[in-house]
């Protein structure tokens, strides 16, 4: 059992932060000093794997200003077996070929340690197996069910952020108790969608509810209304997951379409990531149900781990960027970035970490954690981790529209999330 971080009795903001950045002492030190007791000071290099263009480029741009801020603060603390972190980026234009492209430039031309940051499940897949021909470690933050499914390779995990499968299990009871039992889901037409569309029936029909309808949207399409008309009228519950950057004309056509007599409305907030809420036309979602991986408003329950993540990644009370409020962050799904990085942190310190040349030993080493406790490190909240699968397992949340704010409602249990192992990556060859 691999603990991170054991939070402390009465742990304060300023407490909490210190002990992600190390004692005071060291953080103030010249940066020379931080990296004395290394048997070398060449960098860890983690190639970040980042959407900056494409259609994942909202969530490309908060991913890279949260593995900034967590990068800053591991450096401050003397970084990883005393050696500091340097993340090279590159962009992969949410695009798969290209994906697979960046991968063999971390590997042969920057002379990367890991590969790390992937979202979208379309180029986690058309990356992954150029990653495991490379025997380069690749750590992603996608939430897709292919690691866990099994179609990817040892050299592919997945600890930072927990999978649309787990996600899903958790959701199906709470929609068919609260919201409805006849349920119509509407889903982007390739990777990410599908894990969506082949886990929510059997999720609803095990909690006593019905799927009548799937409808693929293509990840391409600006204008929705003529899908709209493929709903059932029976349909009692509206499962909505889009991502993109036409996903608030995608809502505000829902609206129009519906008007005041609509269905009950269940969505993923990826539909309304980087989306301001109080954007017009938005006024359709009062009263309208989302899960959240990460609350987006800071909760009257907020931990303090919670706090200090939102202060150091620059995240104001309403998940905005402290300096402009109307720049909303990708809030539900940025956590992994940070949690994958201190998973890493952990996994090269308890494998001893030399070089290239220990990463089957990295790996073996996060295959060996379970137990991962809320804290500094993991403000999303506790998690398990699962070395046979290498996913990671943990609370999700569901939050109504309320006033115009997302307030939480209902969380799940780490347990609500499991789902029987579909692969033991243990048994693979190096």
């Amino acid at each position: 059992m691999t603990k991170l971080f054991k939070p402390e009795t009465g742990l304060t903001r300023r407490g909490a932060l210190k002990t992600v950045a190390g004692a005071a002492g060291t953080a103030t030190l010249p940066l020379w000093a931080r990296y004395a007791q290394a048997q070398t000071s060449e960098p860890i290099k983690v190639g970040f794997q980042v959407h900056r263009t494409g259609i994942g480029a909202a969530y490309g741009r908060w991913y890279d200003r949260t593995t900034m801020a967590a990068a800053k603060l591991i450096n401050e603390a003397g970084g990883i077996n005393g050696r500091p972190v340097e993340i090279i980026a590159e962009d992969d234009g949410t695009d798969p070929k290209r994906g697979a492209e960046v991968i063999e430039k971390f590997a042969t031309q920057h002379g990367c340690d890991i590969g790390f940051g992937t979202l979208f499940s379309h180029v986690v897949i058309g990356s992954a197996p150029r990653a495991g021909e490379l025997k380069l470690p690749y750590f992603v933050v996608s939430e897709g069910h292919h690691v866990a499914s099994g179609m990817l390779n040892r050299y592919t995990l997945q600890p930072g952020i927990t999978d649309v499968k787990s996600q899903v299990s958790a959701m199906a009871p709470f929609i068919t108790e609260t919201l409805g039992k006849k349920v119509t889901m509407i889903y982007p037409d390739y990777g990410f969608g599908y894990d969506h569309r082949d886990n929510l029936k059997p999720a609803i029909e095990a909690a006593g509810g019905e799927v009548l309808e799937l409808i693929a949207i293509p990840p391409t399409e600006t204008s929705f209304t003529k899908h709209f008309a493929k709903i059932p009228r029976e349909t009692e519950v509206i499962y909505h997951v889009m991502v993109g950057p036409a996903v608030l004309t995608f809502v505000k056509e829902m609206g129009e379409f519906f008007g005041p007599s609509r269905p009950e409305i269940f969505g993923f907030i990826d539909s309304l990531e980087a989306v301001d809420l109080a954007s017009p036309g938005l006024e359709f979602l009062e009263g309208t149900y989302f899960w959240e991986g990460h609350p987006r408003y800071a909760q009257e329950d907020q931990s303090e781990f919670d706090k200090l993540y939102r202060e150091a990644v620059g995240v104001d009370e309403n998940g905005a960027s402290v300096s402009d409020p109307k720049d909303v962050s990708t809030y539900a799904h940025m956590f992994g970035c940070w949690e994958t990085l201190y998973v890493v942190k952990a996994g090269m310190e308890a494998a001893g970490y030399a070089g290239p040349e220990d990463r089957a030993k990295l790996i073996e080493a996060v295959e060996a954690m379970t137990e991962l406790p809320a804290s500094a490190e993991h403000p999303q909240g506790a998690k398990i981790f699962n070395g046979k699968t290498h996913q990671v397992f943990g609370h999700q949340y569901i939050s109504q529209v309320r006033e115009g704010k997302l307030v939480k409602v209902h969380t799940t249990s780490i347990e609500d999330t499991f789902y029987p192992d579909e692969v033991d990556y243990t048994t693979q060859a190096f």
